[in-house]
């Protein structure tokens, strides 16, 4: 047997088990591997009760399209896809993340826009808010995430990314029966739902890198 604690090991109580039947039947892009830790840079976002009460009424509307849809626990708008990253690689990419990103101010996006996603491989379907205002300064702080991931050769964000923020998810590719009228009936929702442009005008303060269980934050200034 290998001995324990090389370097480029997680602790023992950080190993993963990869069992799909404790997350809702959601498969994995690529396989869990000893040492290796999802890691994914994105914006995070505290959902206020308000928000809550709009996101309950189109998830139950959705779910007479689709009943099996899920609300989001947790609330994010990404600027990296999830990447791999080797445990000994932590340290430099987080540190190298915080000088890139140092130099930059909070700013506001508005996300009003219902949008129907699928993940790459078709295996899971969102319903988000898509970014309809602040696309430039998401679009910088990408090229700098983007800048990190390449001096580690991993793989950059979308060419052309549409930013959102996934509200409810589901198993499968079901993105049809969700397009179409559906999706104009939440966008209905959206556009009545009492002060939905204040409540979607969003300013974001910190930027977030989780890479397994830990968490790093990059405050904005």
């Amino acid at each position: 047997p290998v001995p324990a604690g090389l370097p480029g090991d997680p602790d023992p109580e950080e190993a993963v088990s990869d069992d799909s039947s404790r997350h809702g039947g959601r498969v994995r892009g690529f396989p869990h591997e000893r040492g290796n830790w999802a890691t994914h840079v994105y914006l995070p976002y505290t959902a206020q009760e308000e928000f809550l009460e709009l996101l309950e009424l189109l998830v139950s509307h959705a779910r007479s399209f689709v009943p099996s849809l899920a609300a989001m626990e947790e609330f994010h708008l990404s600027l990296s896809q999830c990447v791999v990253l080797r445990y000994h690689w932590i340290e430099p990419f987080v540190r190298s993340l915080r000088e890139r990103l140092a130099a930059f101010h909070r700013f506001y996006c508005v996300a009003d826009q219902v949008k129907v996603y699928t993940n790459q491989n078709k295996t899971r379907t969102f319903i988000g808010l898509e970014v309809s205002a602040g696309h430039f300064q998401l679009l910088e702080l990408v090229s700098e995430v983007d800048g990190v991931l390449e001096e580690f050769d991993l793989p950059t964000f979308y060419k052309d990314p549409s930013f959102h923020i996934s509200l409810a998810w589901c198993v499968g590719d079901l993105a049809g029966r969700l397009e179409g009228q559906c999706l104009r009936e939440l966008q209905d929702i959206v556009d009545g739902f009492e002060e939905s442009a204040f409540l979607l005008r969003i300013q974001w303060e910190q930027i977030r890198c989780k890479s397994g269980n830990k968490y790093f934050s990059f405050p904005l200034r």
